[in-house]
């Protein structure tokens, strides 16, 4: 199982985790770590997401993919959830079925329809 790795601001933490384990519904894992910092691990797909609080950290800044069966159902689903939309980070190619969000750290995430 590949690994991805998000660090995030201390001040951000809390709401990163919410977003991916209550927004999102993401399985979150067991996490046995021996870092000074807290750390939440998710199921992502076939990879595990570690998210990592970091005191001393501004920013964060990973790009993900999140891949589903029905686009426009996801994207009422997180404006419901006010999720922020942000199109505007990169033109997609044409005839994809997909937008940009960003998470409370703001992480940005592909969201994607799955295909067929």
């Amino acid at each position: 199982m590949r690994i991805l790795q998000s660090k995030v601001p201390a001040h951000e933490y809390d709401q990163t985790v919410l977003f991916y384990e209550s927004i999102l519904g993401l399985e979150r894992k067991h996490a046995e770590s021996t870092d000074a910092y807290h750390t939440a691990v998710f199921r992502f797909g076939d990879k595990n997401l570690w998210v990592d609080r970091i005191s001393s950290l501004s920013q964060a800044e990973v790009w993900l993919e999140i891949r589903t069966v029905d686009v426009e159902r996801a994207a009422r689903y997180l404006d419901e959830c006010k999720v922020s939309r942000r199109d505007e980070i990169e033109r997609l190619p044409e005839g994809h079925k997909g937008f940009w969000i960003a998470g409370p750290s703001n992480i940005i995430h592909l969201i994607s329809e799955k295909d067929e």
